[in-house]
């Protein structure tokens, strides 16, 4: 087959969405023996993105997300295809715990993982009070909402089980986990389950218990990671790509369609490439200024991104036997507490520290309170130290002390996020075919999400180019 016949495809981004994407596209053209060239570029001088594993004197430590929940198979399926799949482990068994009005209290099984009633299990827990609790259980006669339309998650559950629980349970659960407003974010782009829960049930605990829905994980998958981190994914990924086809240092500043249909990308410091399609895993908001100057994206408002911390501490082993069972705790707004979530990472999991230590991973900031995370390192370790012994009585000088600061890194889906994609999408589709946007910017922030898009976006795009070769 003639050169002049091969595609070239460009993959903008060097996260886990774009190395998927990049990885799947190659591992397409070879199946398939297609004429298809990629190049996957990265501003930064690293690939990975947010995941970031550091192995220090025997400890494993993540920088950013430190486990998975593999709803779709997509990373099982990844593993597979990278030959990694026997280092795929599990977490250990233990409880949740959240801290509401200075007290700590275990988060009942049934609400977190699904598979047993919610209403007992609200009605045994000091989480929410007597009346709280009652107000819980109307959901069970309150008629669904009439209009068919977006809310804040806050409203949703306001209006389903009362404010009692929304402080005490639903928003520090969302907060530790997506450091986000709820009153802001989307209930039918965060929890799109809940929302069609509602229509199909009508109530939210009947529902949950006919399809054992759970807010963290549910009975049959739990948290996986890797033996040696999860930077051993990004690490495999990168080892499969040839080295040709990665630029690293190299910011894309605009992308131009031509006349011929194909895409002229101007960079910072190198000169532009001509690519037949191209597929955008950054940021929403990095997404739209490269196509400013044609003014397709001026009435899609940008997105707002939250700036958090992991502050990861090792301690010679703890005596606090109150908790030996403890693997996550959450913490209300009405707590004196900065931290959002702590996660003893050494119950959690099987071989993250050496015998005689623990380890635990905190995160800081969430949207309102992002003023900690500029704090200097010593300043964030004494307030995440004075939040551990309020909360846990843990009195003990760290061994170390590792602060992570993720920058305007946790996307907010907020409310009309769906309406928003799905336009930027036909604007796209009609102005700029074969351009194709995957990443946590879009349609979920998990490493599963982002996976699963990468590798969505690389299938259609070879499918677009490809139709008769792959027939």
């Amino acid at each position: 087959m003639r050169v002049t016949n091969r595609k070239k495809i460009a993959v903008i981004g060097g996260g886990i969405t774009g190395l998927t994407a990049a990885f799947y596209l190659e591992k397409c053209a070879r199946d398939h023996h297609l004429p298809l060239d990629v190049v996957l570029i990265e501003s930064s001088l690293r690939l990975g993105g947010k995941i970031q594993t550091l192995r220090k004197d025997g400890f494993i430590i993540e920088r950013g997300p430190e486990s998975f929940i593999d709803h779709e198979n997509s990373m099982a399926e990844l593993a597979k295809h990278l030959g990694i799949e026997e280092a795929v482990v599990n977490n250990k068994k233990g409880q949740t715990y959240v801290a509401v009005g200075g007290h700590l209290y275990p988060i009942p099984n049934g609400i977190l993982f699904g598979g047993s009633p919610i209403v007992p299990s609200l009605l045994t827990t000091g989480i929410v009070s007597l009346s709280g609790k009652f107000r819980a259980a109307g959901d069970l006669v309150l008629p669904k909402t009439r209009e068919d339309k977006d809310e804040p998650i806050g409203d949703f559950f306001r209006r389903r089980f009362g404010k009692e629980v929304v402080e005490n349970l639903v928003e520090p659960l969302l907060a530790g986990t997506f450091a986000g407003d709820i009153d802001r974010l989307s209930i039918q782009s965060m929890f799109p389950e809940i929302y069609e829960l509602e229509k199909q049930y009508r109530s939210l605990i009947y529902g949950m218990k006919k399809t054992h829905f759970s807010f963290l994980s549910n009975q049959m998958k739990g948290y996986q990671t890797f033996k040696n981190g999860l930077e051993t994914l990004v690490e495999k990924l990168e080892e499969q790509l040839p080295s040709k086809t990665v630029l690293k240092g190299v910011r894309v500043e605009s992308i131009d369609k031509l006349q011929d249909g194909t895409f002229q990308i101007y960079f910072n410091n190198i000169s532009p490439i001509k690519c037949h399609a191209v597929i955008v895993t950054t940021s929403l908001n990095e997404a739209k200024n490269m196509f400013n100057h044609y003014g397709i994206f001026d009435e899609i408002q940008d997105m707002n991104y939250a700036t958090i911390a992991t502050v990861t501490m090792a301690f010679e082993k703890v005596n606090c036997q109150n908790y030996d069972d403890a693997i996550s705790f959450y913490f209300a707004r009405n707590n004196d507490i900065s931290i959002t979530t702590c996660t003893w990472s050494n119950h959690k999991w099987e071989n993250v520290a050496p015998e005689g230590y623990d380890l635990l991973r905190t995160y800081i900031g969430r949207v309102g309170d992002e003023a900690i995370v500029e704090l200097s390192d010593a300043d964030i370790e004494k307030t995440v130290l004075h939040d551990l012994e309020k909360s846990l009585g843990i009195n003990q000088k760290p061994v170390f002390t590792i602060v992570s600061r993720w920058k305007q890194s946790m996307p907010q889906y907020t409310v009309g996020h769906e309406n928003r994609l799905e336009k930027m999408r036909e604007i796209l589709k009609k102005d700029f075919p074969h351009v194709k946007l995957a990443g946590s910017s879009y349609e979920g922030i998990s490493v599963p999400d982002c996976v699963l898009q990468g590798r969505q976006a690389a299938e259609e795009i070879t499918a677009e180019l490809f139709q008769e070769q792959l027939v």
